[in-house]
């Protein structure tokens, strides 16, 4: 693939007049992420954050002074009783499971009212008697609703499904692998106010992964009762090298802290070692990181937009995550705008993916991640299941113009090798 070459050049020439036509969304943008570094400075500020917090400690970890802070910290910028903020989450998958495993017991029902969960949760979730030690191994119920055709809530039927047992209500935020909007704290607000009126003794969790900082608020201060995310996601400002976080209700946050360590012993343990410089400026640095990354997003939209793609959400919509989705029509063509984002990557430019069976997902998955963290999601990355109708999900950037590179890169790369022709597409 030539950056010289006759392609490349005419969606170079494309670009100017697609950014100007997004300039009032990139200002609502900016403004957005200089609020939530003004609610972040300030919580370091409360709480006093000096460099003595940056030290890590070993063994069992007692007395963590900065583990301490950050855990405050991290609950006062987004809104929460208490937090717990830990390097010993392995993924976001393994951070919502915590979560759930911590408030659930055996009978309880979960019941999620927002579709399916995202793909690596079904294994979490699980059947009963399949041997895992799964939620439904261990005897909890579980339901989902699927999504009107809107992409709305079925209402009738989650009115319906609640009963008794029914302990924890699972909300998604983002859209995973579904071709729907994700949904804004707005929504959750009113999601919340609608499932009081029900069951008002419910517990509401949010997986809040792809949704930190796009909005001014988070769910956790609508009323949700616990979330978690992964900080090699949003939060982590692509300085945090792994790790998760679960905020909401402290009785709730100390449930998960038990099933994180154990029984009796939660989060007053767990040797940070050198993590938490990088946990803390990330968290600094993650409004405007995650600001630069929906930019990206937005600009995406709007170039595939232009090309006759079909993008959600549309470039002019309201975001409330880093995901970019479009459809593409056939394994073909998905197969090479991923590798074409791969190509643009800073690292691994030179590896090539192709689609197979990863662990957790249950379809054959194609994934770009030339990241410096390994799976950060913040970071420039693209992922899709090779299934109908083949529509592939691009995420994160740690600068506009990295995001921006990639997008022409991997038009390029579509256009060169699944011969679409690239010119601005007349309505």
């Amino acid at each position: 693939m030539g950056y010289n070459s006759a392609i490349w050049q005419t969606l170079e020439q494309m670009t100017g007049p697609v950014e100007d036509k997004i300039n009032s969304r990139f200002r609502q943008i900016d403004r957005i992420a200089e609020k939530n570094q003004w609610k972040v400075i300030r919580a370091f500020q409360k709480h006093q954050v000096s460099d003595f917090h940056f030290n890590g400690s070993t063994g069992y970890g007692y007395n963590d002074r900065g583990r301490e802070v950050l855990d405050d910290v991290y609950a006062d910028v987004f809104g929460a009783e208490a937090a717990l903020v830990r390097p010993h989450f392995a993924s976001g998958t393994h951070t919502i499971s915590c979560a759930l495993f911590g408030i659930l017991r055996p009978g309880d029902q979960l019941l999620y009212i927002t579709g399916k969960p995202y793909d690596t949760l079904h294994k979490v979730i699980g059947s009963s008697g399949d041997g895992t030690g799964s939620l439904q191994d261990w005897g909890v119920k579980y339901k989902d609703v699927s999504l009107l055709e809107n992409g709305e809530i079925d209402w009738e039927t989650v009115e319906a499904s609640i009963h008794g047992q029914t302990r924890v209500i699972g909300i998604q935020r983002s859209r995973g692998y579904d071709w729907r909007r994700s949904y804004t704290v707005d929504d959750i607000r009113m999601m919340v106010e609608r499932l009081r009126a029900i069951r008002s003794d419910v517990i509401i969790f949010v997986d809040n992964c792809y949704g930190e900082f796009t909005e001014e608020l988070e769910p956790t201060q609508v009323g949700v009762d616990i979330m978690a995310g992964s900080l090699i996601k949003n939060p982590g400002g692509g300085l945090a090298a792994t790790g998760g976080y679960i905020c909401g209700r402290s009785n709730l946050v100390q449930k998960a802290a038990y099933r994180l360590t154990a029984p009796g012993i939660g989060g007053e343990v767990g040797a940070m070692l050198d993590t938490l410089r990088s946990m803390y400026q990330g968290l600094f640095l993650a409004p405007h990181v995650v600001g630069q990354a929906i930019k990206g997003s937005v600009f995406a939209a709007a170039m595939f937009e232009e090309l006759g793609f079909e993008t959600m959400p549309r470039w002019d919509m309201p975001r409330t995550d880093l995901i970019q989705a479009v459809r593409f029509g056939s394994s073909e063509h998905l197969i090479h705008f991923v590798q074409g984002i791969q190509q643009a990557a800073a690292v691994d430019a030179h590896v090539v993916p192709e689609p197979w069976d990863m662990p957790g997902y249950e379809h054959p998955v194609i994934m770009a991640a030339g990241t410096f963290i390994q799976g950060g999601s913040l970071e420039l990355s693209a992922d899709a299941p090779i299934r109908n109708p083949y529509i592939a999900y691009m995420q994160g950037g740690l600068t506009y113009s990295h995001v921006k590179y990639g997008v022409l890169t991997a038009l390029t790369n579509l256009a060169e090798k699944g011969n679409i022709v690239i010119k601005p597409h007349t309505t």
